[in-house]
């Protein structure tokens, strides 16, 4: 009779290294995953709160934004009002998997499933991260963020410093592209490039050139070349084209738009992300429990566990923040299951492609994780009988009216369009404001304009006015923004006239 990995709840590193093995055992040979390799490092609660502190990054530059989510996110847990993760999962190759050491063994087993199975598998194959990020070279391009920066400091002043990254954060979720997909980031070519750039500016630098005048043709070329089309990436046009940044400043936004758009799938796959990871942690403990390597008392304490990580608070209890992504995730991938093996004449009706094919759940699920991302994976998969297990229906958006109006039930219209408006609550556009660089006056003004497409009548909230400061500190010089919807224009905001000729 095979004896459990532990009876206690004090962990060790060879206890680790065992419970390793077999999760590894059931990932890779029953649920077919295909990760990175792993990295495990046990930390302390506060290397956690640091963590956490600096976007989950295992090394990050300085900025006083890190140091008072710290403070913010210490006072809070330790007055008792909030807790720490188990774990934080770092894309890259190999998968960093971070556990605090606080855990109980049973805690640890269930983050090694979860994070270094579970995410792992979904980073190395979902299609927004293979063909967006680059896991192999994030550390390295962390590195070199960290020590140049920190050499801009020495030299330039932190001050000065500190004002850019201020305002490169503020426009950070504004410095992806969502639609043109940039090359990969390589920490050895972005370095052999601001080498080029260095070496050919030292080259051709005379400061005579400084005080001629433009011709008209090079200043018809400078307004050709500098701006065409609207462009989706305010940063990179910020970069390229701000008449006052020098070239380290542009250096700055450059690193923070990189890591910006290292984050972007991760906005876009949450739901999908943490339900396939607590899909394979929920499987994986139940299988090591089967197979006798966990005691019944350790199987009671991950049910409790579970069971809390799963909490779906109701809309009309104090806190409630929108949809728990685990609960979400790991209850439509449990459905995708429950078609597989045993549909009912409904499921055969919407899901006729899977329904009823018992061998090939995990099939499905691998499929769905490798080729969707959390809008169309809701829209595709998930059922009316997922509909009545939440109690979804629709309101009807009118925000004039002086009561509810719902608009969609549990019919078959009512389930397709609960499904629609489900996902498209993770469409991009509705996460962060599709807001586009539309214009430039290179040769008036220089003023800066802004478009802001505007989906379902939402208009930016009252912080637009202190970003777009963020956005002249930058370009220099006037900023006008416009929200637009089928060409009328609903808002518009500017900032001051004042050119602003340097960052002091």
């Amino acid at each position: 009779m095979t004896s459990p990995l532990y009876t206690g709840c004090e962990w060790s590193f060879p206890l680790l290294e065992d419970v390793y093995a077999e999760c590894e055992k059931i990932a890779l040979e029953e649920l077919k995953l295909n990760v990175y390799h792993n990295q495990l490092e046990v930390i302390s609660s506060e290397q956690m709160l640091d963590a956490y502190s600096s976007s989950g990054l295992p090394i990050y530059y300085r900025h006083w934004s890190f140091g008072k989510h710290f403070s913010a996110e210490e006072r809070t847990y330790r007055k008792g009002y909030s807790g720490l993760a188990y774990e934080i999962v770092i894309n890259s190759n190999p998968c960093i998997n971070y556990l605090m050491e606080e855990n109980t063994m049973t805690t640890q087993t269930t983050v090694i499933a979860h994070a270094a199975f579970g995410h792992n598998h979904f980073f190395k194959n979902n299609y927004l991260f293979r063909e967006w990020t680059d896991a192999r070279y994030i550390i390295d391009y962390l590195v070199f963020a960290k020590n140049y920066i920190q050499e801009c400091e020495e030299r330039y002043g932190f001050s000065v410093v500190e004002k850019v990254l201020d305002s490169c954060h503020a426009l950070s979720k504004h410095g992806v592209s969502r639609y043109k997909r940039p090359p990969k980031l390589n920490v050895f070519e972005e370095k052999l490039k601001q080498d080029e750039r260095r070496q050919y500016l030292r080259k051709i630098y005379n400061d005579l050139w400084r005080t001629l005048p433009k011709t008209k043709k090079q200043e018809e070329k400078k307004k050709d070349i500098a701006f065409s089309d609207p462009e989706e990436n305010v940063l990179y046009f910020i970069e390229k084209n701000s008449p006052i940044l020098t070239d380290w400043q542009r250096e700055l936004v450059r690193i923070v738009r990189k890591i910006s758009q290292y984050f972007y799938p991760q906005y876009q796959t949450k739901v999908m992300n943490e339900g396939w990871a607590t899909h394979t942690h929920f499987y994986t403990m139940n299988r090591l429990h089967e197979k006798g390597l966990l005691t019944d008392g350790a199987m009671l304490e991950f049910f409790h566990t579970h069971s809390g990580v799963m909490f779906q608070s109701g809309f009309d209890r104090k806190g409630y923040n929108g949809f728990n992504p685990y609960y979400l995730g790991f209850e439509m991938f449990r459905d995708i299951r429950r078609i597989c093996e045993d549909p009912i004449d409904e499921d055969k009706e919407w899901f006729p492609d899977f329904a009823g094919c018992e061998e090939g759940w995990l099939d499905v699920c691998l499929e769905a994780v490798a080729n969707y991302r959390d809008e169309s994976f809701i829209k595709q998969y998930l059922s009316p009988a997922m509909i009545r297990k939440m109690r979804l229906f629709v309101l009807a958006n009118n925000t004039k009216a002086d009561h509810y109006l719902v608009d969609s039930i549990h019919n078959d219209t009512g389930y397709k369009k609960v499904r629609e408006a489900l996902a498209s609550m993770y469409e991009i556009g509705n996460l962060i404001p599709d807001i586009q660089v539309s214009d430039a006056d290179f040769k008036g003004d220089r003023t800066l304009t802004l478009r802001h497409n505007v989906i379902d009548g939402k208009l930016l909230n009252n912080t637009t006015d202190d970003v777009l400061k963020h956005v002249k500190r930058l370009w220099g010089y006037p900023v006008k923004l416009e929200s637009r919807q089928e060409g009328v224009i609903l808002k518009s905001y500017r900032t001051s006239e004042t050119p602003q000729l340097e960052i002091e």
